[in-house]
């Protein structure tokens, strides 16, 4: 059987590039200067993003909602298209018909209840203990603590209170983080697992073609405002998240970082795990 083996330092090199948003995005989207942040800053939709670079398999695109919007129906969705951002003549209105309409697309709104695909004869298993230090998907292991959103941070220490660390929030709240990624299976095809704080929803579909370039769709959508995205390490951390844990060592609570004398980039990076 095909089985998904990774070196560690080609995919924290490919993470890097692709944790990061495609400049190609839906008219209502403004991008930060470092295009890690997407704010819709006019009405409910034309709000779609991709990420800067195609996956490679067992690759999450993470994100966490920054902000929210009041009187609007419907949350974030996320998924993944075959379809290049530049290859667009015009970026959708919506992921959710418009996109997935063109096909080659595969999207799912973020609700309380998740999606799940089983086959034929399949029972519904167990997706794992939450709590245990890293998330295994296709022989990938993710650390499951940047995955997890919490309510409160810089609040409290993140390094010495328990409460902090174990303070898992809705799908659909602020600060709640959502990722997306494919499995390749022994057919040739993939899965689409979408990963809410932490926790492994399952197959959300399967079939997925592996023989072309699948970019990560995320739809600022109604009532999530702003989306940042959180970039993951696998294998070894690189320079930039050292030098991240050696600030947040030597200071009180992250809300600290923002009185250092350090880039704006430098410590936006720093606040946000």
């Amino acid at each position: 059987q095909r089985q998904l083996k990774i070196a560690p330092a080609a995919m924290a090199a490919r993470c890097r590039l692709a944790a990061r948003f495609h400049h190609i995005h839906g008219t209502n989207i403004r991008l930060d200067a470092s295009h890690t942040q997407a704010t819709r800053v006019e009405s409910f939709a034309n709000g779609l993003c991709f990420s800067q670079e195609p996956l490679a398999p067992g690759q999450i695109f993470l994100v966490e909602i920054e902000e929210k919007e009041l009187g609007w129906c419907g949350h974030l969705r996320v998924g993944l298209t075959a379809h290049d951002p530049q290859s667009l003549e015009v970026v959708p209105e919506y992921s959710l018909p418009d996109l997935v309409n063109m096909g080659d697309t595969w999207v799912f709104a973020i609700t309380r209840s998740y999606n799940r695909v089983v086959v034929e004869g399949e029972e519904a298993q167990a997706r794992g203990r939450p709590w245990e230090p890293f998330l295994l998907i296709a022989r990938v292991r993710i650390p499951r603590d940047t995955l997890v959103g919490r309510s409160r941070p810089g609040r409290y220490s993140h390094i010495l209170d328990d409460l902090y660390k174990m303070n898992v929030l809705p799908a659909t709240a602020r600060r709640s983080r959502i990722g997306v990624l494919y499995a390749p299976q022994p057919d040739g095809t993939a899965d689409m697992h979408i990963i809410i704080n932490g926790e492994d929803m399952g197959p959300s579909a399967r079939g997925l073609p592996t023989t072309r370039p699948l970019y990560a769709v995320i739809d600022v959508f109604a009532s999530t405002k702003s989306v940042r995205v959180i970039p993951v390490d696998y294998g070894f951390p690189s320079l930039q998240t050292l030098c991240r844990l050696v600030i947040q060592k030597h200071i009180v609570h992250r809300l600290a970082i923002d009185g250092l004398d350090l880039p704006p980039l430098l410590k936006s990076f720093c606040q946000h795990e």
